[in-house]
C-alpha cells in the first residue's frame, strides 16, 4: 500500500479565513488520488472542514528578546514538526489554485523542490546592473509550493535561530534566506518550468491584448499563482490592478478555485 503523503498549509491572522483553507482542501482532494493527509497549521481552527487536520502553529523557537514572527514559515523546518518527521510533505500557500494532477510533484526524484521565483515573472534587465545581486535573485525559490522530507532540513531553522537579527538584516524576505541555506547544502532544486505559473504573466494576454482575448491556462500547468499584483482576491473580483490589464472571462479558473 502506498504510504500517505502530507499536504501542508498555514493560516494565521485575518488575511485568510477558514473558507480559503476549505477551498484548497477541496482542490487537493480533487487533484490528488494517492493517500494523503491535509494539515493546516493555524491559530484559529473555527470553520475549517472536518477533513482537514487543524493543528496549532509550530513555534519558531526565537531566543529571548526576539519577537519578530514575520518569518514563522521557517518553523516548517522544525525537526519535530507535528510528529511528522520522515514523512514527505508538499507545502501549498493559500493564495493559489490547483488546476491539475498533483502526483507529479511527488514523483520527481530528489530531496527538495521549489519554484524558481524568476519563473513567475518577466525578465528584469535593469537588475543586471548588479550582476552578483542578479545571480542571487535568479537562484531564489518561491516558497508558495515546495516539497521536502519533514525534519531533513532543520539546518535552515537552526541557522536562522543562531542569529535572527543578522538573517533579517541580510535578506529581505524569508524565502531568500531559505534559498541561501538550501543552496549552501546543495539542496536547492526547482520544479520544471511551467508546472507552477503566474496568472498575470502566463495566463493573461500581454498588455492591451488582454482587451481582445481572455486569460487561458498554459499547457502543462498544474498550479496557478498570483505573484505580485493583482492578488487572488483582486482577480476574482475582476480587478486587474493596471488600466491596461483586463481580467476578462475566467470561468475555468473560478471552477478550479471552488474545487
Amino acid at each position: 500500500m502506498t504510504e500517505p503523503v502530507l499536504i501542508l498549509t498555514m493560516k494565521w491572522g485575518t488575511i485568510y479565513g477558514a473558507e480559503d483553507v476549505n477551498r484548497l482542501y477541496r482542490q487537493v482532494k480533487r487533484h490528488l488520488a494517492r493517500p494523503h493527509r491535509f494539515i493546516c497549521f493555524t491559530d484559529d481552527a473555527k470553520g475549517i472542514d472536518p477533513g482537514v487536520e487543524a493543528l496549532a502553529l509550530p513555534e519558531l523557537g526565537l531566543p529571548p528578546g526576539h519577537g519578530d514572527t514575520r518569518w514563522r514559515k521557517l518553523a516548517l523546518f522544525r525537526h519535530d514538526l507535528g510528529g511528522f518527521t520522515g514523512m514527505t510533505a508538499l507545502f501549498l500557500d493559500l493564495d493559489l489554485v490547483v488546476v491539475d494532477d498533483l502526483q507529479p510533484f511527488f514523483d520527481l526524484p530528489g530531496e527538495f523542490f521549489i519554484i524558481r521565483d524568476d519563473d513567475l515573472f518577466r525578465s528584469k534587465p535593469l537588475r543586471k546592473i548588479n550582476p552578483e545581486r542578479d545571480r542571487f535573485l535568479n537562484s531564489v525559490g518561491n516558497s508558495s509550493v515546495f516539497r521536502y522530507e519533514v525534519g531533513a532540513h532543520r539546518y535552515i531553522l537552526d541557522t536562522y535561530l543562531d542569529d535572527p537579527k543578522a538573517a533579517t538584516s541580510n535578506y529581505e524576505i524569508s524565502q531568500q534566506f531559505q534559498s541561501a541555506q538550501l543552496a549552501e547544502q546543495e539542496n536547492l532544486h526547482y520544479w520544471p518550468r511551467g508546472w507552477c505559473v503566474s496568472f498575470k504573466n502566463d495566463c493573461v494576454p500581454w498588455n492591451v491584448l488582454s482587451y481582445f482575448s481572455d486569460p487561458t491556462l498554459p499547457e502543462g500547468a498544474k498550479i496557478v499563482l498570483f505573484a505580485g499584483a493583482p492578488k487572488m482576491e483582486d482577480v476574482f473580483a475582476g480587478r486587474g490592478h493596471k488600466w491596461y490589464r483586463r481580467i476578462g472571462k475566467i470561468d475555468w479558473l473560478r471552477k478550479a478555485w471552488q474545487g
